[in-house]
């Protein structure tokens, strides 16, 4: 009987950040939940962190996943967008790990490659396979916005490499 571990991905953003959740019994994974975490388009800077980090936390508690993963920054053209950017990361990567979660980081294109094929996709391509993988999620026909489905893929990319990341750091 394989067991079922349940990973929480996340695609930090500082105006949304997209959730998602799947279950994993071996190589069958199961479509939970997602959706995207807006903080208020007025709120300081700061608050915004909060709020990213306090529903965050919330989604963490009601859903109580095994394992996290994370989106890593990509290189912004723009220092200070890289910064904000960087800063919505850092709750997102708090959050889990305060919970005691384990959390894994994953860079955009190992992201997109283990759930299209290929490094480059564009949001179509991956919402697309994300509806073919997790066909509960509407990733693709509207039901589904852009950020939860990244976040979905997220999960499903550590999903697919949590057995290698345990092997490598047993050795």
């Amino acid at each position: 009987m394989t067991s079922v571990i349940r990973i929480f991905g996340i695609d930090p953003g500082s105006a949304a950040t997209g959730w998602g959740v799947v279950d994993c019994a071996g190589a069958r994974l199961s479509y939970v939940a997602s959706g995207v975490v807006r903080p208020g388009r007025k709120a300081a800077h700061a608050q915004k962190l909060v709020e990213i980090f306090d529903r965050l936390s919330a989604l963490i508690r009601a859903h109580a996943p095994d394992e996290a993963a994370v989106e890593e920054t990509f290189v912004n053209a723009s220092p200070r967008d890289a910064l904000i950017l960087g800063q919505a990361r850092g709750a997102a990567l708090l959050a889990p790990a305060a919970a005691g979660l384990a959390v894994a980081e994953y860079a955009a294109n190992t992201v997109k490659k283990s759930v299209v094929g290929q490094g480059h996709a564009d949001k179509r391509q991956v919402q697309a396979m994300v509806r073919v993988l997790l066909p509960q999620s509407g990733a693709g026909d509207g039901a589904l916005a852009a950020d939860a489905a990244d976040a979905l893929a997220v999960a499903v990319c550590h999903a697919h490499h949590r057995d290698m990341r345990r092997l490598e750091a047993a050795s």
